[in-house]
């Protein structure tokens, strides 16, 4: 089985949530099989930042379908959407 690296997009509720404490919980809240390779950060509009996660996950039925519930499950997410994705 192969993996796939998937670029997801993160919007925060609000300009006024704390990015690198939102950063960490949607670390804590990986599913088991999905890595985070590293953050990115994305001016919006309006002071608003999205995050930029690169997530590797194993290329199964699935795909990044586990991870995105997982994100949108944490708390002071507005969106979770896939911005990107290739197998590695």
């Amino acid at each position: 089985m192969g993996k796939v690296a998937a670029k997801l997009k993160v919007m925060p509720q609000s300009p006024e949530v704390d990015l690198d404490s939102l950063q960490e919980r949607l670390e804590a809240a990986l599913p088991e099989g999905a890595k985070i390779k590293g953050f990115e950060r994305d001016d919006v509009a309006f002071g608003l930042v999205a995050l930029l996660p690169t997530v590797i996950v194993p290329d199964d039925a699935g795909g990044t379908e586990a991870v995105e519930e997982a994100f949108a499950g944490v708390d002071d997410v507005e969106s979770v959407s896939v911005e990107n994705v290739g197998r590695i």
